[in-house]
């Protein structure tokens, strides 16, 4: 007779592959902070709110060996100092023990708050492959009433773009004739390669006539931007996860290997810069990511 304390084998087998699925979204969870696609703060938040969540379930060592210059023995220095065992889970943390893990990692990691007012120079950047192109020519098809800015670039163009409506596509020469005289906001090399600028004349036309543009350029083209324009206002595009942004990279099949490498590196330090901004907006979704930049704009 079998032992009614034992569970079948279709329940084991099903408890190992929910314990393998919970394991593999902490472990995603934990590659998110890491990457700083989303704030300690963040996951800490998710945990409190879902206890049983795999952010719930992370243990508190976990948490902090996530993130970026916390390694075994600085993180049970913490720990000590918060007065929190190193069993706890995130999930199960007391009222006294969120509150002072809260205090803790905003001051040390605090999150950017949003500047008062709003601009009609509105810049959009964030990490490579997070889809800000999408997002910028859905805001483009959508909201004609912001003029999206045309860059110029010395790249070649990629299968379906067209000169002067993606990219005015221009030689070494001619850009450097831009720079000289003048007629870029912004310029830069990126990823070690190519030149990308955005051409003055036409943001002060639409500004002067009272539009919103809207600028989708890279990191150091938004430092620029904000040397120049100090009113400008900067919104962040983040991926939903470090692994979608992996997988976006590799499934747009435009790079070679050492160059996704390369952008994929280049990503995890933009994605560490994303304090710089007034906002940030998480692509999860085209049509919700582009209409959450316009409502920036009002």
């Amino acid at each position: 007779m079998a032992d009614s304390r034992t569970p079948p084998e279709v329940d084991r087998a099903a408890a190992s592959r929910r314990a393998v699925a919970a394991r593999r979204e902490r472990a995603a969870l934990k590659r998110d902070v890491t990457t700083r696609v989303i704030t300690p703060q963040e996951l800490l938040r998710r945990a409190q709110s879902d206890p049983e969540s795999p952010a719930g379930a992370m243990r508190v060592t976990e948490f902090l060996t996530a993130i970026p210059a916390i390694g075994a023995g600085k993180r049970d220095r913490i720990l000590a100092s918060l007065g929190i065992s190193p069993v706890k889970r995130l999930g199960g943390l007391g009222a006294r023990q969120r509150v002072v893990l809260a205090a803790f990692l905003d001051e040390r990691w605090p999150e950017p708050q949003p500047r008062a007012g709003r601009s009609r120079l509105i810049v959009l950047a964030g990490p490579t492959a997070v889809g800000k192109g999408t997002v910028a020519a859905h805001v483009k098809e959508h909201h004609p009433e912001l003029l999206l800015s045309v860059s110029a670039t010395t790249r070649s163009p990629r299968p379906g773009e067209v000169d002067g409506e993606h990219y005015f596509f221009v030689d070494d020469a001619e850009f450097d004739r831009l720079i000289a005289t003048g007629e870029l906001l912004e310029h830069a090399t990126v990823h070690n390669r190519f030149r990308y600028g955005t051409p003055k004349a036409p943001i002060d036309r639409a500004l002067a006539d009272g539009r919103t543009v809207l600028l989708e350029i890279d990191l150091q083209g938004a430092r620029q931007v904000r040397a120049a324009a100090p009113d400008a206002t900067l919104v962040f595009l983040l991926p939903p996860s470090w692994d979608e942004l992996v997988h976006r990279l590799i499934g747009r099949g435009t790079e070679d290997a050492e160059e996704r490498e390369r952008r994929l590196k280049t990503a995890k330090v933009e994605l560490a810069s994303q304090g710089e901004f007034d906002f940030h907006v998480v692509n999860d979704d085209v049509a919700r990511a582009a209409a959450e930049v316009v409502s920036l704009t009002r």
